[in-house]
């Protein structure tokens, strides 16, 4: 009866083992944006989309963007390959480190992300593909944000209209491609020619629908950033539809100028104000207060630095400073008695 009980206990113990290993680490179908029933083909699909929005020689000195590039690689490199996605499915990351460590087909250290654009691509760069695959126009929508939005996060309704590929009555050449043929043209002659051959699909046409699309506008965004939605810009027969782009830029803001991470603000004070000090805040743009105020005297002109009160950097938990220049607003005019006075406190 006790032997009974100790093998049931480890029994439970490696469940549980397994079960934790399964569920910790990183989740590779998270990290490709597929289900985890996802099939080979939707596996390379979005490897391809990924990869090519992450590389290297498009976000040069995006550190980001590489450490992304690299998660994308690493997950394509174990869900392309059913040995290790099997391994994967049933324990998680660990078990294919421990998969690695014990001679698994890799030869322990993995595939190289050379060698993965090179088995992936044929050989070509990430950019070569893409210029290959037949596509449809990319849609770019200037989109202005608020600096609220820039700075704490939100989302935007914009409508967008389409063509919509449909079917149609009737048959299309479709599938075309270049055939090579040789034709005899004397006793013992040949000539090598070429003849378009052409199958017979279902006919399509083009119609226009409208929709809207939500915008998540991420913190610290520059402008220029864009927001894409793959495959949702313009269709092409017998081709992959184009990119909705949205690009960002920042909305005027009544208060305060932005320029990189930082932000500037002009606030206007009087004259005594700036001679013998002042208390006063600024209300940020998710209204918290920023002491502004000072009890020494302030020039005209004058910019006073408030580290980190500036925007958030963009994938990052930093922020920029905030530059407060102060304008000095002077009496347009003083009686003979004020003037006295001046003169003897001023001497």
């Amino acid at each position: 009866m006790a032997q009974r009980r100790a093998k049931l206990l480890f029994l439970l113990c490696v469940l549980s083992y397994a079960f934790t290993v399964a569920i910790a680490g990183k989740n590779y179908y998270d990290i490709l944006q597929v289900p985890k029933g996802a099939s080979d083909e939707q596996i390379k699909r979005a490897y391809r989309k990924l990869a090519l929005k992450y590389h290297p020689d498009k976000n040069q000195g995006n550190e980001e963007a590489s450490k992304k590039f690299a998660e994308i690689s690493n997950a394509y490199e174990v869900l392309s390959d059913s040995e290790k996605r099997g391994i994967y499915d049933r324990y998680g990351e660990e078990g294919i480190k421990q998969h690695m460590a014990s001679g698994g087909r890799g030869g322990g250290g993995g595939m190289n992300i050379q060698d993965l654009f090179r088995d992936f691509f044929g050989g070509g760069s990430p950019m070569e593909e893409e210029e290959k695959i037949i596509k449809g126009d990319d849609v770019i929508v200037e989109l202005e944000a608020t600096l609220e939005d820039l700075y704490m996060g939100g989302t935007l309704k914009v409508w967008r209209e389409k063509n919509v590929i449909k079917s149609a009555p009737g048959k299309r050449r479709c599938n075309c491609r270049n055939e090579v043929y040789h034709k005899q043209i004397g006793p013992g002659m040949f000539q090598q020619m070429t003849e378009q051959v052409c199958e017979q699909c279902p006919n399509v046409k083009y119609v226009r629908e409208g929709y809207h699309v939500t915008v998540d506008i991420e913190k610290g965004m520059q402008d220029g950033q864009e927001v894409v939605f793959y495959e949702d810009g313009e269709p092409i027969i017998d081709g992959e539809p184009g990119d909705l782009k949205f690009r960002i830029r920042t909305a005027p803001h009544d208060r305060f100028r932005r320029e990189g991470n930082d932000l500037h603000a002009t606030v206007t004070i009087t004259l005594v104000q700036a001679l013998v000090g002042f208390e006063k805040t600024l209300k940020h743009l998710d209204e918290h207060l920023v002491n502004i105020g000072t009890k020494g005297i302030t020039k005209p002109k004058e910019v006073k630095k408030f580290k980190g009160e500036g925007m958030p950097l963009h994938f990052g938990t930093k922020k920029g400073d905030l530059y407060v220049t102060f304008e000095v607003l002077f009496p347009t005019s003083l009686t003979e008695d004020q003037k006295t006075k001046i003169k003897e406190t001023l001497g």
